[in-house]
């Protein structure tokens, strides 16, 4: 599948409107301000499985021994250059439905047969850049954000995107309530414009 010049944003909350589902649209009016094209997507309205560890996507090029929502999500996450994952902290970590999502891409890599298996991903060396907003009711980092900026990140840096940015965002937890926090706000705008410049390049 030919890669584009387009970007793919993720949302991972479960709630409808919250300040996820606000700091997304924010960030893709960024990438749209930039003349680029964008899509966003929430899990939420995906049904799909986490990976059962079956290993057959390794006899194939994809997830071979599921066939849910995901099918659906990879045409998608493929053919876009650029990348938005959007999560809400969860027990100071992703979302199970973002943690769901990142497992089922697995059937990206191919591996050795040695021990410890050697791996490389089928999606490396294409450009591929990313953006990543984490959002926490507490105000102190550890604690609002803890492993949920981590969980995002390492997995898809494996998988060959590179981090233009991340907005970890403190202290929010009323729905809608990100709206007030005009820097918020703003640095998720500036993250999406500058994402869409770093693919075009």
């Amino acid at each position: 599948m030919e890669v584009k010049n387009r970007v793919l944003a993720i949302g991972a909350s479960p709630r409808k409107n919250g300040n996820s589902d606000i700091l997304l649209k924010q960030a893709l009016s960024g990438v749209a301000s930039a003349g680029t094209e964008c899509e966003a997507i929430q899990l939420r309205d995906y049904h799909f499985m986490p990976c059962t560890g079956c290993e057959r996507c390794q006899n194939s090029t994809h997830c071979s021994g599921l066939n849910d929502g995901m099918q659906l999500l990879y045409p998608k996450l493929l053919e876009a250059r650029g990348l938005v994952l959007v999560s809400p902290s969860h027990n100071c970590n992703i979302t199970a439905w973002m943690k769901a999502f990142i497992d089922r891409l697995y059937c990206l890599y191919q591996f050795t047969k040695d021990r410890p298996r050697q791996y490389t991903s089928s999606i490396s060396g294409q450009g591929r850049k990313m953006v990543l907003i984490a959002i926490g009711e507490q105000p102190q980092y550890e604690i609002a954000i803890g492993l949920t900026m981590d969980a995002m990140r390492i997995p898809f840096e494996y998988l060959g995107y590179e981090l233009i940015g991340e907005l970890p965002v403190l202290g929010v937890f009323d729905k809608g309530a990100v709206r007030a926090d005009t820097e918020a706000m703003e640095k998720a705008q500036n993250l999406g414009a500058q994402l869409a410049l770093a693919i075009a390049d």
